[in-house]
């Protein structure tokens, strides 16, 4: 018996009139060209970085998608399609202020490019629900089968989870609604309806879609040179089948089993989209490798350490939860994947900097310290985030490793972290970076959608590579970041919207002046809240929001009324309306809260001015975001020779711990691209002392 694969088909062999279309602008359809000239959507604030255009009609909303794809503004960096509206992200403020200005002149005409392929997918229709759909749609379940066989869908967008692709079809009579109860556990290639869309689930998840059938088609798979079977502009045809035969040979790619979104059992983050909850590990992080299915193992790049002199760094105690992060995966919105990448980025590119490398290089991110390793070879490493106390043992002497400075790990020494004094996440960079295996062009780790390497544990070799050419260790520093105590109130900026219309002015009023509380659900997807005394945000509408794209700081209410705070694995898109969004300069800040820490929200101007960003006050302050001061110190002797690999300490190096001698360095420092800045430069600043007034003033 042959097995069932799906099949694609390069739209271009398929000959004209292949892609079925229905009547222009109509909801749920997909055009096929476009010479009208139709009005300039809603243009709506998404933070200081994005906006979402608010097209109405998915034939809009593809019509824009084309047209920015094609035709992107300066500084663009990612398009995310949804039912009704476009999200547009931007490298800075500056670039999004321009393009929000061109968005009124621009004249979307493209339909998508040619070459999109048809994907066939083998199903069993036997679905939990296919009964239930039957009675909705007054069909018999035979007849459910031949009109969804029958249609020909196309993907609109993606979204929810890698792999996860909104399929629409002309004149769709299978128009059902969500069900009430969503499943806790939806199986892997689960084929579903929910309104006016069919999809198929490419790992297992919650949801709350109606079950009408299974595949084993492999929906995501980042070994593949195109790791989304099906993605936005492709057509997507279902045949029905007898049974299904999982097909391992080198042709078509192995069911490898469900990769499991973190945390089943945990409680969830819900950002109110695609097939049900999203949810992530349990409390402040997901320790150990328990949610990590879809997680690649540890590993050198090119598999061995042969390219690396045998330097590495040997896991003996991962702690709580120790991870690999870089500066994240931007630009694949489209394919269902958020950036990811460290959750307090300043420490993180600080770290870096400090050691000599660049800002993107690997580091490891350690929740709660409790981290403990070995080094092979000799080493230079820094640590930066949360303040956290750290021993050296195993060599002559031992000593502590300071924070925020550059110091010497020899081999065979054991460097152990501590708890942090404040904060959360504290972060290890080495210098040269680590070699772990790139996943979609980055090493970061994200835990929501089963991307990147594993979090770490005991007997992990993490490979180091051998340091840049030309690159030098870097000057003590002062923390990028001021990590809040318990006894302070940290006030997050925001920009309001791009929902705030959908809530009341009492519930504007009552993010502003209440103080919030993080609760211990919160993780590396977002911070949540307890529940106030004075209870949730009310709307001022009832209705349901479509699905739509959303970016990191976005404070999203759900039926609750209490918001979540999207962090770094957030998903790409939400179905519940966000009333505003932190500043990305604030979000390193939020990354650090620890459960119980108090929050306030200050809001800035719509949209914010270069002043706005400086500080809330307008300026100077006594701590900050990004705060760099002239070197204290020289670096400390013998980190030259480590850098060059020495095989033993330099001679004339002092004692391990010895004092580092005293820096004659002017009052400047030079920043990464050499450019020299004043060391007394105003900086932003998002902590109150608890005892202090807290209307949103800073200290």
């Amino acid at each position: 018996m042959s097995a069932p694969r799906p099949r694609q088909t390069p739209r271009a062999a398929q000959g004209p009139g292949a892609q079925q279309t229905g009547r222009p602008g109509t909801t749920g359809t997909v055009p096929s060209s476009s010479a009208e000239v139709r009005p300039a959507p809603e243009l709506r604030w998404a933070g200081t970085h994005a906006f979402l255009l608010d097209c109405g009609e998915l034939a809009d909303v593809v019509r824009w998608h084309a047209h920015l794809t094609a035709h992107p503004f300066a500084g663009q960096t990612d398009v995310i399609a949804a039912a009704r509206t476009v999200l547009v992200t931007f490298t800075d403020a500056r670039s999004a202020r321009k393009a929000a200005s061109g968005v009124a002149t621009a004249q979307p005409r493209e339909k998508r490019e040619a070459g999109g392929k048809t994907v066939e997918i083998p199903v069993v229709y036997d679905g939990a629900d296919l009964a239930e759909v039957a009675r909705l749609t007054g069909l018999s379940e035979q007849g459910v089968v031949n009109t969804h066989t029958g249609a020909e869908w196309t993907a609109a967008f993606g979204g929810f989870a890698p792999g996860f692709a909104y399929l629409s079809a002309p004149g769709n009579p299978l128009d059902v609604p969500r069900r009430d109860t969503p499943r806790t556990a939806v199986p892997a290639g689960s084929v579903a309806l929910a309104g006016v869309f069919s999809a198929i689930y490419p790992q297992r998840s919650p949801g709350g879609w109606q079950l009408i059938g299974r595949t084993d088609a492999v929906l995501w798979d980042t070994h593949r040179d195109s790791p989304a079977l099906i993605r936005p502009g492709d057509t997507v045809r279902f045949r029905a089948v007898r049974d299904l035969v999982t097909v391992t040979d080198d042709t078509a790619p192995e069911l490898r089993g469900d990769p499991q979104l973190p945390g089943d059992s945990a409680p969830a983050i819900q950002s109110g989209d695609g097939p049900g909850q999203n949810t992530a590990g349990p409390g402040c992080d997901t320790s150990g490798r328990e949610h990590a299915d879809g997680l690649e193992p540890i590993s050198a790049a090119d598999g061995s350490l042969a390219d690396h002199g045998g330097h590495a760094l040997v896991v003996e105690d991962p702690g709580m939860q120790t991870l690999v992060q870089d500066l994240g995966r931007p630009a694949l919105g489209d394919l269902g994947v958020v950036a990811s990448g460290a959750a307090d980025r300043a420490s993180a590119m600080q770290a870096n900097r400090i050691v000599g490398n660049a800002s993107s290089d690997a580091v490891l991110e350690v929740t709660m310290g409790g981290l403990r390793l070995t080094a092979r070879g000799h080493h230079v490493l820094a640590l930066t985030g949360a303040p956290v106390g750290a021993r050296i043992t195993g060599g002559e002497t031992e000593r502590a490793a300071p924070f925020c400075t550059p110091f010497a790990l020899y081999d065979g020494e054991q460097l152990a972290l501590d708890t942090p004094s404040a904060g959360l996440r504290s972060y290890l960079a080495v210098s040269g970076g680590l070699d772990t295996t790139p996943v979609l062009g980055s090493r970061a780790t994200d835990v929501m959608s089963g991307i990147g390497p594993a979090p770490l544990a005991a007997g992990d070799m993490l490979p180091v590579l051998p340091a840049a050419p030309g690159r030098a260790v870097g000057h003590p520093e002062e923390p990028a970041v001021h990590v809040p105590t318990a006894a302070e109130t940290t006030v997050l900026r925001v920009l309001p919207g791009p929902r705030e219309d959908w809530f009341s002015p009492e519930a504007l009023s009552a993010l502003r002046e209440r103080t919030w509380r993080v609760s211990s659900d919160s993780n590396r997807v977002g911070v949540r809240f307890e529940t106030p005394p004075e209870g949730g945000l009310a709307r001022s509408r009832k209705d349901e929001l479509a699905s739509e794209g959303v970016v990191a700081g976005s404070l999203q209410v759900p039926h609750s009324g209490v918001p979540v705070l999207f962090l770094a694995d957030h998903p790409v898109t939400g179905g519940y309306p966000v009333i505003a969004v932190v500043l990305p300069q604030d979000l390193p800040l939020a990354a650090q809260l620890l459960p119980g820490s108090a929050v306030r929200f200050h809001p800035v101007p719509h949209p914010p001015g270069d002043a706005a960003l400086a500080s809330p006050q307008g300026g100077a302050q006594s701590h900050g975001m990004m705060q760099r001061t002239r070197p204290t110190s020289t670096p400390p002797a013998g980190i030259r020779g480590i850098r060059e690999r020495a095989t033993r300490p330099p001679e004339g190096a002092p004692p391990h711990g010895a004092a580092p001698a005293p820096s004659t360095a002017s009052a400047s420092h030079t920043t990464e691209r050499g450019m020299p800045q004043p060391a007394t430069a105003p900086i932003p600043t998002a902590t109150v002392p608890a005892e202090q007034p807290t209307s949103g003033d800073t200290a």
